[in-house]
């Protein structure tokens, strides 16, 4: 079996991995919605992320990694956590056709509360009562942003809180399989899953790009997404989801620039003042983590 890299503790440099990952995942929100923007069918922006990311993978480490490259300690726990970034990608893909990438990207960016809601069942963490609050508040910012009941909600948004709870889910599982497979053998799960799942359907309604600037954004979609979520589970080998979620907040403000300048959907009032509940919500629970752990860390100091 591969030589799997034991977790440590190195908030900071996984916090620092995190952000990278932001920058490179960029790249493929914004080829994506220029693909859905197009017309091209979401299976296959999916179909070509995935397979673009396959390729890759396979051509710069099969060579060095062999067939270590294959082989985990829990396939199942793969194949779960591919199922998860399959169904993630599809949901935000397709709520991109529908809406701007700023009010994908904040609802998405609930995840880090639904990972504090999830994270006592699945890693068996208590949760108090005041992180049970600033999980409401949290919701309470996507309610400002997506406003159910007015002429501006667009159902497309339940697709991008649907989206936010399987990357949550994802997020669990990334943290599960740090120290069991190796970042390069998740990459290649995190691939081929959902090709094979997408297999059947992939090439339904087939459309080839039109324009010289779609081809780059079809074919580059995949390197963007392998380089992205490597320095993710890597990060994730370093800090736990708790305390890297919420400093992928940051990429709020790329997507916020790249709609504006690429897309000119700017953000509009009621954006700002959700996304500032959210990313208030989400930094209080990152910093009661971080209280609860020095806590605990000199409980274990004291005699």
């Amino acid at each position: 079996m591969p030589a799997v890299s034991p977790i440590e503790s190195r908030a900071n440099f996984g916090i620092m991995l995190v952000l990278a990952s932001q920058l490179v995942l960029l790249v493929l929100d914004i080829s994506a919605k220029w693909l859905s923007v197009e017309g091209i069918p979401t299976t296959e922006i999916v179909f070509m992320r995935y397979s673009m990311h396959l390729i890759l993978l396979v051509l710069l480490f099969l060579p060095v990694s062999g067939r270590a490259l294959f082989q985990s300690n829990n396939l199942k726990l793969e194949l779960l956590r591919g199922a998860c970034l399959l169904v993630t990608t599809g949901l935000n893909f397709l709520a991109m056709k529908f809406l701007p990438l700023t009010v994908t990207s904040a609802i998405q960016f609930t995840s880090p509360l639904i990972i504090c809601a999830m994270s006592g069942p699945l890693l068996g963490e208590k949760v108090g009562w005041r992180r049970w609050l600033a999980i409401g508040v949290g919701f309470v910012g996507i309610l400002i942003i997506v406003r159910p009941g007015s002429e501006a909600f667009h159902p497309a948004a339940l697709l991008s809180l649907g989206c936010a709870f399987f990357l949550a889910l994802f997020s669990i599982l990334t943290r599960k399989l740090a120290g069991v497979d190796t970042a390069l053998t998740q990459q290649f799960y995190a691939g081929v899953t959902p090709i094979i799942l997408l297999l059947p359907i992939a090439f339904t309604g087939w459309t080839w790009p039109s324009l010289p600037i779609s081809w780059v954004a079809f074919f580059i979609m995949g390197a963007a997404g392998l380089g992205g979520h490597f320095l993710n589970s890597v990060a994730h080998r370093f800090a736990s989801p708790a305390t890297l979620a919420p400093f992928s907040y940051l990429s709020l403000i790329y997507l916020s620039i790249a709609s504006w300048l690429i897309f000119k959907q700017p953000p509009d009032q009621w954006f700002i003042l959700g996304v500032a509940v959210i990313v208030a919500s989400g930094l209080y629970i990152w910093l009661r983590e971080r209280q609860l752990a020095k806590r605990a860390s000199a409980l274990d100091i004291d005699p």
